[in-house]
């Protein structure tokens, strides 16, 4: 079947559009602005969450989410004409979230290096095919602890959201409870941009219960138009052990985008997955070296994208041009990135506790998928690595300050603990023996 015949004709859903059709101009603007709603919020939340670890300042985060938006915007445009070619959209991985929290003490310039060398690393698996043994390592329940441990080891970040007043924990838990009883009821694109909508209301809310939490001056004040590409991370400062846990971190990364990938099956029907899925983890390994070289966390593939296909009835990968050029459009402007940068912190929590729940059901999902039995076996080799992971997650900073120095990445980071762990028993303590 061709690409084209796919619109209107397809068991998997009816669209309007097929993969590589072209639509007018109207519709093309349309399709884009709609698919920048679904993507903007999580570069505007995570990108506020990752400088938020260091309170580095109005001045910095605006630089940063400038680059953010910039690098995101070219990484879609490199995935459509060279990557996968297909109708996902991308943004700032949240697994690389982790290692960062984890790594603060050994500065900004090795953790972005080790995003640099994560990044060429996973381009190198790609282009010489190792990266299809890789994938074998990762086991069906080990991906459900991939999955899983991603959420849960990213509660201490949204535990430094919350802030310290009850009123504040109390406004984020009842936030997040109000996304999912609108996600029940709403529709289509009105459901996909949810996370829009609730930045939107959650700080108007937000500010009209606390008006003492108004945003900073100093944020609101920003040029119309600068540029930012004198900010690099130069020198390079290489941390090895830093660097290994990174590895980590972007070999989930790597299983979160194949995954995403492969969900387009779902909507679509697309020929040629592997040699595409291997282009996509080139492009991806590609931007997360360059985000690292700009000092920003780096990009994957998100597995929201067969949703907004089914809403707008849309599968052409050429909608998402207009939306890339959106993202970089709204880079070289400062005054734009402070309205979106002004959200407030409870907001930002709420929004993250949002997509983490997501992640965990998707992670149950993945553990009960296809099986006729779930055993006592199963519930170990996830469980025992998840209780791992997160108590690391939470080890209070004086225990944390008794490791050595150099080992402290690795250790302390409650997600290469985990995986550790589950790598463990799957391949060694549980290993299961071919018949």
């Amino acid at each position: 079947m061709s690409y084209q015949s796919i619109s209107r004709t397809s068991h998997k859903g009816a669209t309007a559009y097929g993969l590589d059709d072209l639509p007018p101009l109207p519709d093309l603007i349309l399709f884009g602005l709609q698919w920048f709603a679904v993507g903007i919020p999580s570069v505007v939340v995570i990108g506020k969450i990752v400088t938020g670890l260091d309170n580095p300042g109005p001045q910095h985060l605006i630089i940063y989410l400038q680059k953010l938006l910039f690098l995101t915007g070219l990484a879609i445009l490199a995935q459509i004409l060279a990557g996968h070619r297909m109708p996902i959209i991308l943004g700032p991985s949240t697994v690389l979230i982790i290692s960062i929290a984890a790594g603060r003490g050994s500065g900004s310039r090795s953790i972005y290096t080790s995003i640099l060398v994560g990044g060429l690393f996973l381009f190198m698996l790609s282009i010489t095919g190792l990266f299809g043994k890789l994938r074998k390592l990762f086991t069906p329940r080990i991906t459900v602890v991939v999955l899983l441990l991603v959420a849960f080891t990213l509660l201490p970040s949204i535990l430094g959201l919350l802030g310290n007043t009850g009123a504040g924990v109390l406004f984020s838990l009842l936030l997040t409870f109000s996304l999912f009883f609108l996600y029940k009821h709403l529709k289509g694109l009105w459901r996909l941009t949810l996370l829009l909508w609730g930045m939107a209301g959650g700080s108007i809310i937000h500010l009209m219960l606390f008006p003492q939490t108004s945003p900073n001056k100093v944020l609101l004040s920003f040029p119309v138009f600068s540029l930012f590409f004198n900010d690099f991370v130069w020198p390079l400062s290489f941390d090895p052990v830093l660097t290994v846990a990174f590895l980590f971190s972007f070999v989930a990364l790597s299983i979160n985008d194949v995954g995403s990938v492969y969900s387009i099956q779902e909507v679509a029907t697309i020929d040629h997955l592997e040699k595409r899925v291997n282009r996509a983890i080139t492009i991806t390994g590609i931007a997360n070296a360059i985000s690292g070289f700009f000092g920003v966390i780096g990009p994957v593939n998100y597995s929201m994208s067969p949703g907004v296909v089914m809403a707008t009835g849309c599968a052409s990968r050429h909608v998402l041009v207009p939306a890339a050029f959106l993202f970089i459009l709204v880079s070289f402007s400062p005054t734009a990135i402070s309205l979106l940068a002004a959200v407030p912190a409870p907001v930002v929590a709420a929004i993250l506790l949002y997509v983490l729940c997501a992640q965990v059901s998707t992670g149950l999902l993945a553990a009960f998928r296809n099986r006729q039995v779930f055993s006592y076996d199963d519930g170990l080799v996830i469980g025992m690595p998840l209780l791992f992971g997160s108590l690391v997650s939470f080890l209070p900073a004086p225990i944390q300050s008794s490791y050595p120095p150099i080992l402290k990445p690795l250790i302390c980071n409650g997600f290469v603990v985990g995986i550790t762990a589950a790598v463990v028993l799957e391949h060694i303590v549980f290993r299961r023996r071919s018949p």
